[in-house]
């Protein structure tokens, strides 16, 4: 086993604040694989973390790759899979120690590419929908939708059979809705420009701040919004968010930590059935990592980007 391994850590001192270094190479729990990674798929939260993050701090949440030494307690995929899951941080490596209930076998027409934007992103908005009950035929509105988490809420909530309404700020990215089948997109910088189409059974906000608490306002009565980040409130922490939220709207504060195995299952399934399409805008090599992030930041990238690891 390797002393050092590759991976990508903040520096304040190089421009766009993160390059590929050493570091030790990953000590693996008896419940956790190593894993070789190959992808990565980069989320706004943890870009937004690298800002503020002290030096040598290593990001990274999503990741795909080929199981490299199986976990000691029996748990997991075997040497050799083809594998997907997430990390808390780190997953911008090389090689990755992965709890086995993150973990999961990528079926076999799945690229790693389209497996590795299936955690953070696949997973906030299954759950956010999930929160929102049963959906067949009810009305549901996807704010920030051209994002990762909105896109793939769409098309989760179209495959429920919700009536789905999606705002977008551009008209150049309302195609790429309009492709997945929703009912109706809006364009518009301003969120009001959805509410004739409601009122909405279920809405889920990727906004936050003064946005949530205009959209919470076209809901029917008993009716449920999810709100799962602050895209417009990049300083927005998760307790202010709690704090901030109208009553009645529901924030979505993170991934279970008994593990999310089987409903990585689901996502790649869909994936591999056809019936959910991960949107990847942007696709480059790891080491490109400073420019990457810069276009997350300023919101020139929509759906997600991957980087290769090599």
């Amino acid at each position: 086993m390797m002393s050092t391994i590759r991976a990508i850590v903040v520096d304040p001192a190089v421009q766009g604040l993160l390059k590929v270094d050493e570091v030790e190479a990953p000590h693996p729990a008896s419940s956790e694989a190593l894993v070789r990674v190959y992808a990565i798929s980069l989320n706004l939260g943890e870009v937004r973390t690298t800002i503020r993050a002290n030096a040598g701090w290593r990001p990274g949440w999503d990741l795909s790759g080929v199981v490299e030494q199986s976990a000691a307690d029996g748990s997991g995929p075997p040497v050799g899979a083809r594998v997907f899951g997430m990390v808390h941080s780190g997953s911008w490596a090389e090689l990755v120690a992965v709890p086995t209930n993150f973990l999961l076998e990528i079926p076999e027409n799945v690229t790693f590419a389209q497996a590795a934007t299936l955690p953070v992103a696949g997973l906030t908005a299954l759950f956010a929908l999930e929160r929102g009950g049963v959906l067949l035929h009810r009305k549901v509105l996807v704010t920030g939708a051209s994002g990762g988490v909105g896109h793939f809420a769409c098309q989760l909530a179209k495959q429920a059979g919700a009536i789905v309404t999606a705002l977008v700020r551009r008209e150049e990215r309302a195609a790429c809705l309009q492709e997945i089948g929703v009912h109706k997109v809006v364009v518009g910088e301003d969120v009001v420009a959805a509410q004739s189409f409601g009122p909405y059974d279920v809405i889920v906000d990727t906004l936050g701040g003064k946005s949530l608490n205009i959209v919470s306002t076209f809901l029917v009565k008993g009716g449920s919004c999810i709100n799962v980040g602050a895209a417009t409130e990049p300083e927005m922490t998760l307790q202010a968010r709690l704090e901030s939220v109208p009553d009645g709207v529901i924030v979505l504060d993170g991934i279970p930590s008994e593990g999310v195995s089987k409903d990585l299952g689901r996502l790649a399934q869909m994936v591999a059935e056809g019936l959910l399409h991960p949107q990847i805008d942007l696709e480059a090599p790891w080491t490109e990592i400073a420019e990457v992030t810069k276009s997350l930041l300023n919101r020139r990238i929509a759906g997600k980007a991957v980087l290769s690891v090599f």
